[in-house]
């Protein structure tokens, strides 16, 4: 039942309520705190001096328009309160509950009767603490507000259930232990607040004092008073009306304003209206029930939450132990290989110097025997050996001179770690929805033959994997700006193809497309790059003209990088992809980032390092190329070898997918008249090197002058 005890306590002064009344908005005051909180209107504002000055109706005129009808539900008497002109700058106040209330504009004049029976001023308005509704008094006062009798007897016997001793009913803070009750007042006090709230003296010397126990014991016994009628005081609720819903007395019904009203006996509405209640009650009960077991449920999870926790961050420990662990393992490999290259430079010096010092030895010793020849007086005899000593020392200069004092081997170690895209891996690790309720889509598949530019204008299509299960809700198509910038999103729906008008003349822009479901997206497709034309206008120009503007737009150029995804694991990349080199003394072939399978796209790479006399490859190849063997060893490419290849020197790439041609260039000579033909389909550049090669490439360059020359007139 201490649940229930804020439901017992008056919004204004906190304690349990004392001659409770109920106000038309259906919320109870103690009758002392309602006199307390009551505020006087200027005459002004009285709706009798608004009927006597002849103005029209106000904002409070409602207040006075039908005195009868107060406390009916349809015509209630009251409304929204902000204060009154007489006190604009009384400030509120809070009870001890935290509800504010509104003080009296003036206190009240000394009086020696009841709350209940002292005068109310004229004019006076009460507004209620908890919903601050106001009505203005009529000429009963207080007296015109039903008293809660039952709330009454909740009150008693809530105290009476309460084995505690009783507490002063006056106490500010903390309340103290009662000494006394009044039994005029009906008030339990301490003794300070006896001395300081009731003193012996005046009428209060007429009170009698008894124990609390004594006076709980008179509480209990005192018989209950009967709730009589708040418009004839001498009458007893006898009906109930059913159009206002509040009990009336037989005086009501003859003469007052429930005459023309539905009315019913008084002992059947209250039976039911508290089978009504207990009904409500039912279903309040089960809401209470439920509630119970969801705190049940919440506090359940709190375990659960603690114990999951636990075991998340020991998982998660355990993973990041793992790559640590990986790393390490890493680590030691790459320095197993860094100490194999340092051995194979020292043995490589190491047998430099022994072959060395035994030439050197060797041409130390003649050259001391040819100056002790050269001593000898002898004329015929040193004719006889001098043409061969001359052979001698010629032979062995000639061997000094054919690369001997060139070192065979740097001192750099010709080994760079990127490590950017574990860092960034490492930087970008966050957690994933493990949970999903079924898997993303397949990755979507550019449909190549579909996808064309026209104008500014660019067409793309795409599909679902032929093998693919699970169905995709739409795609997303992006492009980059034209500039080799970031990605924007296009398009979103349900369509495997798409126009995308407006765009750059001139401009070459790369496309992607990925698929989407409710658990998540695909991976992005493949990226197709797309060249925009000239800002000319075809139809109006001659056959030829339009020929030649045709090859300048197919020779737009396109920008690309390498690709470390499809690279053998060989491969050592760096410079933003752009430069190549391996760690394997075989060949391992790498590929371009982008496919091509219309148009004209040239690209060059330079030779950064060239030792112990090499064998790269230079061209194009498919995708499924293998790639632990030299370019071309297989009919998945088409490459150049040899050719003048030394280091510095420069390879150009032509693709004409126009005429299916490939061509290569070497230091911009072009190497034959063309090194391929009939070259049809998707091609994307490759090279093939071992670790005696770096190579870098150059791309978004124009094709060789002569060609495009040559291909404008052909």
């Amino acid at each position: 039942m201490e649940e229930m005890e804020e439901e017992l306590k008056c919004p204004v002064c906190g304690s349990f309520y004392r001659e409770p009344i109920i106000l038309p908005c259906s919320h109870n005051l103690c009758q002392a705190c309602a006199r307390n909180i009551l505020v006087q209107t200027p005459e002004s504002e009285s709706p009798q001096s608004r009927r006597a000055s002849g103005s029209g109706v106000s904002d409070y005129d409602y207040l006075d328009l039908d005195k009868m009808s107060l406390y009916s539900e349809a015509d209630s008497g009251y409304g929204s309160y902000g204060g009154f002109a007489s006190a604009p700058t009384t400030p509120c106040q809070k009870s001890p509950n935290g509800v504010r209330v509104f003080p009296p504009a003036m206190p009240p004049p000394p009086t020696h009767l009841s709350p209940a029976l002292a005068p109310v001023p004229r004019n006076s308005c009460i507004t209620c603490p908890q919903c601050h509704r106001s009505l203005i008094l009529d000429d009963r006062g207080l007296r015109g507000f039903p008293k809660n009798r039952v709330l009454e007897g909740v009150i008693d016997r809530y105290q009476q259930s309460k084995a505690a001793a009783l507490k002063c009913q006056l106490c500010e803070k903390a309340p103290k232990e009662a000494t006394v009750m009044c039994e005029q007042c009906d008030v339990f006090y301490c003794d300070p607040c006896r001395l300081r709230c009731h003193p012996p003296r005046g009428p209060l010397a007429k009170h009698r004092l008894v124990p609390p126990a004594q006076g709980r014991v008179s509480r209990r016994l005192s018989p209950r008073k009967v709730s009589t009628c708040t418009d004839h005081e001498l009458e007893n609720h006898s009906m109930y009306c059913v159009q206002c819903k509040m009990p009336v007395c037989y005086q009501c019904l003859e003469e007052g304003k429930h005459s023309s009203h539905e009315v019913k006996a008084l002992g059947a509405m209250w039976k039911l209206h508290k089978s009504q209640l207990s009904q409500a009650l039912n279903g309040l009960s089960d809401r209470a029930k439920e509630a119970k077991e969801f705190l049940v449920q919440l506090r359940t999870m709190v375990q659960q939450i603690q114990e999951n926790s636990v075991e998340f961050e020991a998982c998660l420990v355990a993973q990041c132990d793992a790559l640590i662990d990986a790393l390490n393992r890493r680590k030691a490999q790459l320095l197993a290989r860094v100490n194999k290259e340092h051995e194979h430079k020292l043995k490589v010096v190491r047998d430099q110097i022994s072959h060395c010092t035994v030439k050197l030895r060797q041409t130390t010793g003649l050259m001391e025997y040819c100056l002790e020849v050269i001593k000898e007086n002898d004329p015929s005899g040193f004719l006889q050996i001098s043409d061969a000593l001359i052979r001698r020392v010629h032979l062995t200069e000639d061997q000094w001179g054919k690369g001997t004092l060139t070192p065979r081997m740097t001192t750099d170690f010709d080994l760079s770690l990127d490590n950017s895209p574990l860092l960034q891996s490492i930087h970008q690790l966050d957690f994933v929805q493990v949970k999903a309720s079924s898997p993303v889509p397949a990755t979507p598949i550019l449909q190549l033959e579909e996808c064309c530019t026209h104008n500014n204008s660019a067409t793309l299509s795409w599909k679902q994997p032929p093998l693919s299960t699970v169905a995709a809700e739409g795609y997303i198509l992006e492009l980059d700006d034209g500039s080799g910038g970031q990605f924007r999103e296009v398009y979103v729906g349900k369509e495997t193809m798409c126009t995308v008008d407006g765009l750059h003349f001139n401009s070459t822009y790369n496309a992607r497309v990925k698929a989407f479901n409710k658990t998540g997206v695909s991976p992005y497709s493949k990226t197709l790059v797309l060249q925009t034309s000239e800002g000319c206008n075809f139809e109006t120009q001659s056959a030829s003209y339009s020929q030649l503007v045709d090859i300048k737009k197919l020779l737009a150029v396109a920008w690309f990088a390498f690709d470390p995804g499809s690279a053998h694991s060989d491969i050592i990349l760096s410079n933003d992809n752009l430069t190549v080199t391996c760690s394997s003394y075989d060949d391992r072939v790498v590929l371009g980032k982008t496919g091509f399978s219309k148009g004209v796209h040239y690209w060059e790479l330079t030779v950064d390092r060239y030792d112990n006399h090499p064998d790269p490859a230079f061209g194009v190849a498919r995708i499924d190329v293998m790639k632990d063997v030299m370019l071309g060893k297989d009919d998945k490419a088409w490459a150049i070898t040899e050719g003048g290849i030394t280091k510095g020197a420069t390879i150009g790439v032509l693709l004409d997918l126009n005429r299916k041609t490939l061509t290569f260039f070497v230091n911009n000579e072009q190497q034959g008249p063309i090194a391929f033909e009939n070259v049809e389909g998707l091609f994307f550049p490759a090279v093939s090197l071992n670790r005696n090669v770096q190579v870098t490439l150059h791309t978004g360059l124009p094709v060789p002058d002569f060609y495009s020359s040559r291909a404008s007139i052909a």
